[in-house]
């Protein structure tokens, strides 16, 4: 009778913990909303950047840059003045989803030491996808919707025209 109950015990226990698996696998994390403008488009979560150029960290949730100074890692929301020249925007930035990524910086440093000195990436703000819509220019998305590259030639002088420059032709 024991061994009978033990049995269905195990049993019991086993079908409890596959639904909370099946849960698990279903979790999806999306961060796009939260991700700089400045960063790589392609990806629906990023929990870190790693900016290989400058040997930093951005951490995407507290929008916090992570890097070396003085013996050990520090967490602001700038960058030092020894990076004021760091183009955020035309840097290659690697997407990586595991915490404290820092805690194995040399062999980030070594994987993607190529990628130093790129700077062709297209990058959120540049992008026309629409799940990055919140992007654009403050809902003016950049004369990307209706008419494909050209605005109505409305406002202030924020569009493109009719797609040439605003002096003569």
């Amino acid at each position: 009778m024991k061994k009978l109950f033990f049995i269905a015990a195990i049993t019991a226990s086993f079908l409890a913990a596959k639904p909370s698996d099946a849960q698990v696998r279903l979790n999806v994390n999306v961060n796009i909303g939260s991700q700089p403008e400045w960063g790589p488009v392609g990806y629906d979560y990023a929990e870190y950047y790693y900016l290989p150029d400058i040997d930093t960290y951005y951490y995407v949730p507290a929008h916090q840059f992570v890097y070396y100074n003085g013996g050990s890692w520090v967490r602001t929301t700038n960058l030092p003045p020894r990076y004021r020249n760091y183009n955020l925007y035309n840097s290659y930035k690697v997407v990586i989803n595991e915490p404290n990524p820092w805690n194995r910086a040399s062999v980030y440093r070594d994987r993607y030491a190529g990628y130093r000195g790129r700077h062709d990436q297209v990058i959120i703000r540049n992008s026309r996808e629409v799940k990055y819509k919140e992007h654009w220019d403050n809902g003016r998305h950049r004369g990307w919707d209706k008419g494909h590259g050209h605005d109505d030639d409305r406002g202030p002088g924020r569009g493109h025209g009719n797609g040439h420059g605003h002096g003569r032709h």
